[in-house]
């Protein structure tokens, strides 16, 4: 059963945002989902509830979100490929659970289908406020991957992305879709044979040492995992190469710290994803990500038709952030603007590596921005 192939739907059909990444996953090889119910994403988990099975996999609704994300870690190291989902609140307590799994180089994805918060916020209103959490929600030193989808297709696809780099980096994958994206019903075309990767086997007669990076895959360890016949300590602290805690060594210490973050910044090139939309001759730059870039590129078509130079950088990862990309195309237009639907956080990210004058649109509230106020708040900067 564990190897039993996941049947699709048809392979072109209408789906939500929610119930792409629940197709994505199973195609990417998941056969194992822990999840507690939480608006906007329960349509994820209730979807993992009937399809798992059909695929021979594992589907358990926990007790709760730090239930669900430690779940699916065991999972990874029983050698299965692992997701959860949640939305804002679910996440924050995931946050420990995501650092362990930073800390002990377990790939799993973690969904996070956002909502207006603080606190319980606005349950069934979108909102982009966890793109900061999605990075530095975990204490300590670690780097992560975000991905980010803008449609119903692009859940799908980045779905079976987001697993292949947590397979491939040996990292927890946060894939951060809004309420909008989770709930649009969209046409959606799966893959047959979706190009996967799997975490790599430690060769046969080595002296393995589970933590070690091999600079062949990029310094990234290979893995066994429980039962396989392997010597394995799996330990929160920081470690060696074998698994031995090693926090009362500054000198290992930072080693350790040094191995998990160097193996996503020195393959940041790689990871990065994003599209560009009349970017050639832009004196006006817009940078926006998920639901509201489909609002920002309506809003760089319809300027463009007013004889303004707009253009659109469109995010698919946010961290890591693509630096070298927006700052040449940020430094080539004469000003850069960022609608985000909250208070203005992947504005500061802008700001960081762009020497153009760079302008937040923010929106809280739970509603997307729409071409008209991005227009408008372009066109008050620069009539």
């Amino acid at each position: 059963m564990d190897n039993q192939a996941a049947q699709p739907l048809r392979a072109c059909q209408v789906l939500q945002g929610n119930e792409a990444c629940v197709e994505g996953a199973l195609l990417a090889g998941c056969r194992f989902f822990a999840g507690y119910p939480i608006t906007p994403a329960s349509e994820v988990a209730e979807a993992m509830s009937q399809r798992m099975p059909e695929a021979g996999g594992i589907f358990l609704q926990m007790e709760d979100e730090i239930a669900s994300i430690n779940s699916i870690i065991g999972a990874a190291w029983g050698g299965k490929k692992a997701m959860t989902a949640t939305s804002g609140p679910g996440y924050s307590l995931m946050q420990e659970g995501i650092g362990y799994a930073a800390a002990t180089q377990t790939p799993c994805v973690i969904v996070n289908v956002m909502r207006g918060g603080p606190s319980t916020g606005q349950p069934t209103l979108a909102s982009q406020q966890d793109v900061y959490q999605a990075k530095y929600g975990s204490h300590g030193d670690y780097e992560p991957i975000v991905l980010i989808p803008s449609s119903a297709q692009e859940a799908a696809d980045m779905t079976i992305r987001a697993f292949n780099l947590a397979e491939r980096y040996l990292v927890p994958v946060s894939l951060l879709l809004d309420e909008i994206v989770g709930h649009t019903r969209e046409r959606v075309t799966l893959p047959t044979r979706p190009e996967l990767i799997n975490r790599t086997k430690p060769p046969a007669g080595i002296d393995y040492r589970p933590f070690e990076p091999i600079p062949a895959l990029g310094g990234v360890c290979y893995r066994a995992d429980f039962g396989e016949g392997r010597a394995l300590l799996v330990d929160g602290q920081l470690h060696d190469h074998m698994g031995n805690r090693v926090g009362h060594k500054p000198a290992e210490s930072a080693a350790h710290v040094r191995r998990i973050c160097d193996k996503i910044t020195q393959n940041a090139a790689l990871i990065s994803d994003y599209s560009l939309h009349f970017a050639d001759d832009a004196e006006i730059m817009l940078l926006a990500y998920g639901s509201t870039a489909r609002s920002a590129l309506r809003a760089v078509l319809e300027g463009r038709e007013a004889g303004m130079k707009m253009g659109l950088i469109r995010l698919k990862t946010l961290f890591p952030f693509p630096d070298a990309l927006v700052k040449e195309l940020g430094d080539r237009a004469k000003a850069v603007f960022v609608p985000e639907m909250n208070i203005g956080k992947i504005v500061n990210e802008v700001r960081r590596v762009v020497n153009s004058d760079v302008f937040s649109i923010p929106k809280l509230g739970g509603e997307m921005p729409t071409p008209a106020e991005i227009l408008k708040s372009v066109r008050e900067v620069r009539p």
